[in-house]
């Protein structure tokens, strides 16, 4: 069974996959990015959290943190049930391409194609998200598992910051990779349209991605001072 993909078709996938995966490098192993500042500014936010003996502004807004987590996984999910019932009216939505003014020109196979793509996009980062959401409730743990602030400058303090800040820069990390995964989304709707259109809302998608990431105000402001 061969698949019913013609080759601007799988030039366009290539590219849309390869960008997304050099976004995901560079923006994650880069030390000049925003999310390389973040990282650093949730040691801080550790560091600081030790010296309190009055835990109850981090865990509110580690709880914050959380909650924008599950509330993107229950879009996740909303998503993928939306794609799934799509797929229950393949010829319907092929006619209706065909009838839009740039008579849009696909097969039920390839729209079927081009949804089941379209779910397992949103089920990656619903995964992503869920564990992001998890991670901030084991972080919520070691925030008050933290040793009292007369504990500062002992090895076990010291300890319990490290545990506390990686859990943070990783429940961090995996909502910033869902949030990514968000953004793809959106471009490879273009793909619905046209391989070429693909490849457009992908570049442009990239070019967003890098200006927040590495040429951005917030940039600016979450680096000030270093």
């Amino acid at each position: 069974m061969t698949l019913p993909l013609g080759i601007l078709d799988a030039i366009a996938v290539a590219l849309f996959l390869g960008a997304w995966l050099a976004h995901h490098f560079f923006s994650e192993r880069r030390s000049n990015g925003l999310n390389s500042a973040m990282a650093r500014r949730r040691r801080d936010w550790m560091e600081r959290m030790a010296e309190r003996d009055a835990r109850m502004p981090d865990s509110i807004t580690n709880q914050g943190l959380q909650n924008g987590a599950a509330f993107f996984a229950s879009t996740s999910l909303l998503a993928v049930g939306g794609a799934l019932a799509a797929l229950r009216s393949s010829n319907e939505a092929v006619q209706i391409f065909a009838a839009l003014p740039f008579g849009i020109a696909t097969t039920p196979q390839l729209y079927d194609l081009k949804v089941l793509g379209f779910a397992g996009i949103f089920v990656y980062a619903f995964f992503k998200f869920v564990w992001a959401y998890r991670l901030f409730n084991y972080g919520s743990i070691l925030i008050v598992c933290t040793p009292l602030a007369n504990r500062a400058g002992t090895p076990e303090m010291a300890i319990a910051i490290e545990r506390a800040a990686r859990m943070n820069v990783a429940a961090g990390k995996h909502f910033n990779r869902g949030l990514r995964t968000l953004f793809f989304a959106l471009a490879y709707l273009g793909w619905f349209v046209s391989p070429t259109l693909l490849m457009v809302t992908t570049a442009a998608v990239v070019v967003v991605l890098w200006r927040r990431q590495f040429a951005s105000e917030p940039l600016a402001a979450a680096m000030y001072g270093e």
